[in-house]
């Protein structure tokens, strides 16, 4: 994900880190060195940081939030793809969701089991 905002790292303002992983040294000095130096925020909880996050969202969509939340854009995104894991020819992959997509809703997509009787897909994630 961080090749992906080389690009547009002015543009950003803070990068906050989430859950347990970030507290550990490795993750924070790879992600600091891939964000070309830049700190990272620390005044957030890791472990509080979603909860942040709804609560900003909900000021945002209910419009009580003050003139800084509005402004705001919040975007999820999940790094790797999700894929179900078919066969066909024995060797087929079928692609859910595409790397870092941003979440936006719902996903539906029709997959038909290779074999008749067959009761159970294997979700790789």
């Amino acid at each position: 994900m961080f090749e992906r905002c080389q690009d547009g790292q002015k543009s950003i303002h803070d990068v906050v880190l989430v859950g347990g992983s970030t507290r550990i040294p490795k993750v924070n000095n790879f992600c600091r060195i891939s964000l070309m130096e830049r700190s990272l925020c620390k005044s957030i909880n890791p472990d509080e940081v979603v909860a942040y996050g709804v609560a900003v969202q909900a000021a945002i969509l209910s419009g009580e939030g003050n003139e800084k939340v509005q402004d705001l854009l919040l975007l999820d995104v999940t790094p790797p793809g999700t894929a179900l894991m078919m066969l066909d020819a024995g060797k087929m992959v079928a692609a859910v969701s595409s790397r870092n997509p941003t979440l936006v809703g719902a996903l539906t997509r029709l997959q038909r089991c290779a074999f008749s009787r067959s009761w159970e897909i294997q979700i790789i994630d």
